[in-house]
């Protein structure tokens, strides 16, 4: 029981997060599976169930749009604030220190310390990788959901249109449609400007006990300050 406490203390966030997750995502497939049906009756077609609705292209969609801009939204914003930086903002690293630093400053190679991870004190290729392995697996998902997503509102867009009496389209074909990028630039602008928002309100506003944020009485100017 200590060792269950134990493990639900050292790994609260994760834990509160992807209990969130699993509940938002839940509601989401009810409301949307009434939506749809809703949608089927005004149209006097067959209802589905809810666990055929959850394996539908339609809600593979609605899932995957968000998953796949979220990721991007994450894999830009470890790459951009390598090199970027914004003065008096904890989401920036100190003025100065743009770019990927010295291998003392980042621990690896001859520098490690005992208990840094294997690849960071082997040096060569698996160094460089594991240097960049955030970026690198964030940008995976974001490519794979971006994929699933297409494959996923394809289906869906075929299945509407043959509903319609219209013929299918390819998958390339359904690539250069206005309304696949219309949703899928949607979606980007939106996590875009939320976390060019946050870099910004971060300099003069304040939670007090964030990471997330600077010490409250620090001054707007500091940077690369948590607290």
């Amino acid at each position: 029981m200590r060792g269950l406490r134990a493990f639900a203390r050292d790994n609260g966030l994760s834990l509160v997060f992807g209990l969130l997750f699993i509940v938002v995502l839940v509601f989401q497939a009810i409301a949307g599976h009434n939506e749809y049906n809703d949608e089927q009756r005004q149209h006097n077609s067959e209802q589905i169930s809810l666990s055929r609705y959850v394996t539908s292209a339609r809600f593979s969609v609605a899932v995957l749009e968000n998953w796949q801009s979220e990721y991007l939204q994450f894999t830009l914003f470890i790459l951009l604030t390598v090199w970027f930086l914004q003065r008096g903002s904890p989401e920036s690293k100190e003025m100065g220190k743009a770019g990927g630093e010295s291998d003392e400053e980042q621990k690896v190679g001859e520098h490690a310390e005992p208990e840094s991870p294997l690849w960071a004190r082997v040096g060569g290729l698996r160094t460089a990788l594991y240097s960049n392995s955030l970026v690198i697996v964030m940008g995976l998902i974001w490519v794979g959901c971006w994929f699933a997503q297409s494959v996923a509102g394809w289906t869906d867009y075929n299945a509407e249109r043959l509903g319609h009496h219209l013929d299918s389209l390819s998958y390339v074909k359904y690539l250069t449609t206005a309304g696949f990028w219309e949703r899928s630039l949607q979606n980007w602008q939106s996590e875009l400007l939320a976390v060019g928002s946050m870099a910004i309100f971060a300099v003069y506003l304040r939670q007090r006990g964030s990471p997330e944020s600077k010490p409250v009485g620090a001054p707007h100017h500091a940077t690369g300050v948590e607290g």
